[in-house]
């Protein structure tokens, strides 16, 4: 269910993102923010904070950076190089992180 729901948004990102290219209010984008959610939650929790993102993209609400939050660590990281980390963790509260992309990340 996580690799259709991934595989529709990157179909998404790559064609239908094309016609409102920067509509968007917020940093990462709607369909970023929702693709790094599924990534990394649970699916419940993803489609959740997706909605309510999708619902705050107009323009009642200013806009922002606003990223996703990891609701609980799972992995232990092996390998530590600033290469192969794929996503930033900043703490937020007890047990949340805030995700963010390492754009250096080459995988």
């Amino acid at each position: 269910m996580r690799k259709l729901l991934l595989k529709l948004l990157w179909l998404y990102q790559k064609f239908f993102t094309l016609i409102g290219f920067g509509s968007c209010r917020y940093y990462p984008t709607c369909s970023e923010y929702a693709r790094l959610n599924f990534q990394n939650n649970s699916i419940s929790s993803a489609f959740y904070h997706s909605f309510t993102r999708i619902l705050r993209c107009n323009q009642f609400f200013d806009g922002g950076i606003e990223y996703p939050l990891l609701d609980k660590l799972c992995q232990k990281p092996t390998k530590l190089d600033v290469d192969s980390i794929k996503y930033w963790l900043v703490p937020n509260k007890k047990d949340r992180y805030y995700i963010i992309k390492n754009f250096s990340y080459k995988g």
